[in-house]
């Protein structure tokens, strides 16, 4: 639930602390440790409580987002590769058709979509900790073979079995970081490891063409040690990640138990019961049957598609700009990818600052839809406009992939609901990727008219969803606010079992278990904007 700072304590705070503990009593007469923990917290003064909650996040970002953005540059390293392989002979040896190496470049997004909600859905029944590094050895050993194939089907079925096992690293990874942060915190750590990506971008160019160098070792081509050697080192952390990678906040080994209640009491009392609930079908259809899921995933799809674009084919459209060798399509395609880091990473921090996502996805859009037209309209006779639109779309695009992903973790109250919405987001944004593999055709070269356009209709389709969930969220919080009041500040509580509590929100008659189920749709719920 929405919120302010802690202000006050004693009474209050201990009232808040008792209406997050479960319901059930304890009647064997063994000490119960939690409600130790949680009165230990409403002790805490303003003051000590503020230096616990600022000890805390450090300790939390120093030991779960470095490793997960060493673990999406890796998978994002591993899906756009082949526009590296394309550049140093891989369509050459495997005498690869315009069509084929769009076919190749596309199946990865096919089973990565179809697998994306099944996958949350384990990561929430099992410990991050064993299923993240189980997907991550599956893809890296298949990543591996994909140097060894020697016609086109083979690359084909091996694209596919990649995109399989690395559906569920990026959607689980901003899942997982839902369960450990406020609202008004996710979308800096979003954005931050989705820098990962980013830096993938910018310098995959590069280590792809180092790999290259090693031409003629063994008898194979440049592109065959790009996709051995990217492949070992994921798998190398792989198998680091399952002591590195953590589980949930009540099972995670690198907090001390009060560290761990305070996790959930921070969490509990942005969200009230947010985190409680069981799986369920009727959860499942909650989600499919919610529109803002669907234009939410639109919005996603928006933002993805141009992402993809640019990072399968930003060396291939540099090339074209210019008489640029291979070596130097790869280096000048690493700037524009500097640029989207800085706007990224700023982006982020202003959009919690200000606990703003839908202004910031309409002006990033808007300007990407001006750097498309540039790339469209401007003559190359002037190839230094051309590249500055480069940069303008990449420094654009960046921005929108956070922001989005941070405003869908912020939309569904419900645990495994917003599994479900936040699984179909992904899997229809990620459908972007299928897209923009067909969109940047050999044929189309040097203007890539039809590549660009669908680029431009993109980043449009992401403006236009940003602003109706942005109007409808403000009329939806108004109207709360009028019927209801203002939603109850964090040290407050959400007294669950109170009548006074169920007569203010208009819960009278429901069970701890619906008021769990009602998510998004509870009076006390707003919405970020």
């Amino acid at each position: 639930m929405q919120g302010e700072k802690h202000t006050t304590y004693g009474e209050d705070a201990q009232t808040s602390i008792h209406a997050f503990e479960p319901s059930h009593k304890n009647p064997t007469g063994v000490p119960d440790h939690q409600s130790e923990l949680a009165a230990q917290i409403a002790a805490m003064s303003p003051e000590e409580y503020a230096e616990a909650e600022r000890k805390l996040l450090r300790k939390m970002d120093l030991n779960i987002i470095p490793w997960i953005t060493l673990l999406y540059l890796m998978s994002f390293l591993d899906r756009v590769n082949i526009g590296v392989g394309k550049l140093t002979g891989l369509v050459k040896e495997l005498h690869l058709t315009s069509l084929e190496y769009s076919n190749a470049s596309m199946i990865f997004f096919v089973s990565y979509v179809a697998f994306e909600v099944p996958s949350n859905l384990v990561l929430k029944k099992f410990r991050p900790s064993r299923w993240i590094p189980f997907t991550m050895v599956c893809w890296s050993i298949f990543q591996i073979c994909m140097g060894l194939v020697t016609n086109y089907s083979q690359l084909l079925a091996l694209r596919f079995c990649l995109g399989f096992f690395e559906s569920g690293l990026f959607p689980g990874l901003n899942f997982f970081l839902t369960g450990w942060y406020r609202r008004e915190e996710i979308n800096r750590r979003c954005s931050i490891f989705f820098a990962g990506a980013v830096l993938a971008g910018a310098f995959g160019g590069i280590l792809g063409y180092a790999f290259s160098r090693m031409a003629g070792v063994g008898g194979k081509m440049g592109w065959t040690w790009v996709f051995v050697w990217e492949g070992l080192l994921t798998f190398v952390i792989a198998v680091a990640s399952f002591w590195m990678v953590h589980d949930w906040p009540d099972r995670a080994k690198f907090l001390t138990p009060l560290e761990r209640e305070l996790v959930l009491y921070r969490l509990k009392g942005e969200q009230g019961l947010a985190g409680e609930g069981k799986f369920s079908i009727s959860v499942v259809w909650s989600a499919l049957k919610d529109w803002k899921v669907y234009v939410m995933a639109l919005c996603y799809a928006g933002a993805a598609e141009p992402l993809y674009s640019g990072s399968l084919f930003s060396p291939t459209i540099i090339a074209s700009l210019g008489r640029f060798t291979t070596p130097q399509s790869l280096l000048l395609s690493a700037p524009p990818y500097v640029l989207m880091f800085i706007t990224t990473v700023g982006t982020a921090f202003l959009s919690d600052r200000f606990r703003v996502r839908g202004l910031f996805l309409m002006f990033w859009s808007f300007l990407a839809c001006i750097g498309y037209i540039m790339l469209m309209t401007v003559s190359f006779k002037v190839p230094g406009v051309l590249y500055f639109a480069v940069f303008i779309t990449a420094g654009s695009v960046g921005p929108l992939i956070g922001t989005t992903i941070a405003w869908t973790g912020n939309t569904w109250g419900n645990h495994y609901k917003k599994a479900v919405a936040m699984g179909i987001v992904f899997m229809s944004g990620n459908a972007g990727g299928i897209y923009s593999s067909e969109a940047y055709r050999i044929k189309d070269a040097p203007r890539y008219l039809p590549g660009h356009g669908t680029a431009l209709a993109f980043c449009a389709l992401n403006f236009i969803c940003a602003g109706i969930l942005t109007i409808y969220f403000r009329r939806e919080n108004k109207r709360r606010d009028m019927l209801y009041g203002p939603p109850p500040a964090l040290h407050e509580g959400h007294l669950y079992d109170s009548p006074e509590y169920l007569a203010k929100w208009g819960l009278e008659g429901m069970t701890r278990e619906e008021i769990v189920a009602l998510g998004d749709k509870h009076p006390a719920f707003r919405y970020m904007l």
